[in-house]
């Protein structure tokens, strides 16, 4: 096996040393509501594709053809569910970061005018919903270019984020960082804080996301109720808030208009939300506004050669 400095991967990290990110306000933890918006942009036979999208939905027949069930599934997340969750948010004067599907924000110019309504940034979570680890390069520059463009014209900012659906590939990072309008990507899963790495030959910004503090559990079957989902994200803030005496850290709470959208499971992000909103030395923030916060406090040093 090769030695770590030999390996392009990292299992070393910030070690038994995190530093300390000196949130604002003295914060514990930084909060980061992440709403996913992908109905319009996934899969299917109306824009071509010759399937239905079936993932992160109540059921998915499983069959060869059209799936309707599968498609109003998806079409309730928009028509429905992303209202219920800004409204949740809005009531709590709380912030959030949309990690929007371009082509999806397209086709719901309301969605993306509540966005800019509410303050919330986006991260650019791709053209569509697909994977980026299938694209060829020239193809995959196209879509962030693409994303880019659209976003900017439905939201009315460029997004400084890019995030991409179960992972990147393994052109990604160098091709966000090439382009040069990005603070940072998601495109990772192995901390709790922001970290720099280098892409492209130079200082690239990463602010992991999570799949843990995630609503697709409930499709997955690790949980079933409300209660489910508020005693899980509890227990892992309250968990923080603890630590975050001599170590803060960052929660990302990962959520699906078409899931977490839905009534028996937004009485549990309600519940949570309440409980946040009972605690102090808590900074609920943006995903830009942490990418901002980290290049200000923890500037990236020069790439050696």
């Amino acid at each position: 096996m090769p030695a770590q400095a030999d390996h392009d991967r990292d299992f070393i990290g910030y070690g038994r040393n995190p530093p300390d990110p000196k949130w604002p306000g003295s914060a514990r933890v930084a909060l980061n509501i992440c709403i996913n918006y992908e109905e319009g942009s996934e899969a299917s036979f109306a824009d071509g594709d010759g399937i239905t999208e079936t993932a992160l939905t109540e059921g998915g027949g499983g069959f060869e053809g059209r799936d309707l069930a599968a498609e109003s599934m998806f079409e309730y997340g928009s028509r429905v569910g992303f209202w219920r969750l800004i409204r949740l948010l809005a009531e709590r004067g709380m912030t959030a970061t949309v990690m929007g599907c371009a082509l999806a924000l397209e086709r719901n110019p309301e969605a993306a005018a509540a966005i800019r309504e509410h303050g919330y940034d986006v991260c650019a979570h791709g053209w569509r919903w697909e994977r980026h680890q299938h694209l060829r390069e020239d193809e995959e520059r196209e879509r962030i270019r693409k994303t880019i463009a659209s976003l900017t014209r439905t939201t009315g900012e460029r997004p400084l984020g890019w995030y991409c659906r179960y992972g990147a590939g393994v052109n990604t990072r160098r091709l966000v960082a090439e382009e040069g309008g990005f603070l940072y990507d998601s495109d990772a899963y192995n901390d709790e804080l922001p970290y720099w790495t280098t892409a492209a030959g130079k200082p690239h910004l990463i602010v992991p996301y999570g799949l843990v503090n995630n609503d697709a559990k409930f499709i997955r079957g690790a949980m079933t109720t409300a209660d489910d989902f508020f005693v899980y994200l509890k227990d892992a803030f309250d968990m923080l808030h603890a630590e975050g005496a001599s170590a803060p850290k960052l929660m990302s709470v990962g959520l699906h208009t078409r899931i977490a959208g839905h009534p028996g499971r937004a009485a549990g992000l309600a519940r949570f939300l309440d409980h946040v909103a009972k605690r102090d030395a808590v900074w609920i923030c943006r995903r830009a506004d942490i990418a901002r916060h980290w290049i200000a406090t923890h500037p990236a040093q020069p790439v050696k050669p």
